[in-house]
């Protein structure tokens, strides 16, 4: 019951509320030229960091790309040009399929009691 109400809730086809937050996140995110997965932080989360790591170094270099570009609009107060914003693919992943194959692989190391791949170390 759970289940299907949290599966209802967030399907934007299904649910009206999670259409307009789709709406207006895409909005927000052609605004600056970025995806959605440009907003993980491989610094927060160590499976994002290897899922990058394995990832081309092309797709990376264009992720990169983005945020600089993100960050340097965000600061003059700016947003993309129009004809800019209409070419922008915001929900087209490029980095869950990896990340996926990492959380199971890491998954996959604790249930058979292996140490994990990479430990969180303070500076």
């Amino acid at each position: 019951m759970a289940a299907s109400f949290s599966r209802w809730l967030v399907d934007p086809k299904k649910n009206p509320l999670a259409a307009i937050h789709m709406k207006t996140l895409s909005s927000r995110l052609r605004n600056y030229g970025l995806r959605y997965d440009d907003l993980y932080d491989p610094m927060y989360d160590l499976d994002v960091k290897e899922a990058l790591n394995r990832l081309p170094r092309e797709i990376v270099d264009a992720r990169n790309q983005r945020l600089l570009r993100a960050m340097d609009l965000s600061m003059k107060h700016q947003y993309l040009p129009e004809d800019l914003q209409a070419m922008q693919t915001p929900f087209r992943s490029y980095l869950q399929e990896m990340l996926t194959l990492v959380k199971r692989e890491s998954a996959e190391r604790e249930a058979l009691g292996a140490l994990p791949l990479y430990q969180r170390t303070l500076p």
